[in-house]
């Protein structure tokens, strides 16, 4: 199985590439299926717009919301098209990762004039490698 931190580091390498080569102010699908068929190239496993049930105090919703992209069956990844992040996406992300039980996502806004200041690396009960700076759900936030 492929580290997880290996794949974030391969989605990254792959955004900035797009968000340099495209910039930004495309539609969010647009971003979605280009790093889909960009990782599939390399070998990985991705899912576009998983859909996802959601269990509740003995009810089961089906589809109650989607995941841009699973790669590896591992990393989700969040896509925005956006002037700026707000603390709701991160919270968003947050959510989908506790729902599905997955360690790691990455949320990427290539609306910004760099993609710098648009990613964050989001853990859910995971021994995060990444710097401080990238990881949003810490004390205090």
């Amino acid at each position: 199985m492929i580290e997880i931190d290996s794949i974030s580091g391969d989605v990254l390498d792959i955004a900035l590439r797009v968000h340099r080569e495209l910039g930004p102010g495309l539609l969010e699908s647009v971003y979605e299926m280009i790093m889909a068929a960009k990782l599939a190239a390399i070998g990985y496993q991705v899912e576009r717009q998983r859909p996802i049930d959601i269990e509740y105090d003995g009810l089961k919703f089906e589809a109650a919301f989607r995941i841009d992209l699973l790669v590896g069956g591992r990393l989700l990844v969040e896509i925005k098209s956006t002037e700026r992040l707000s603390p709701a996406h991160g919270k968003q992300l947050l959510t989908y990762l506790r729902l599905t039980r997955q360690p790691v996502g990455l949320l990427i806004n290539f609306g910004g004039a760099t993609l710098k200041e648009g990613v964050k690396r989001v853990v859910n009960d995971y021994r995060p490698s990444a710097s401080p700076r990238l990881r949003v759900n810490q004390n205090g936030e």
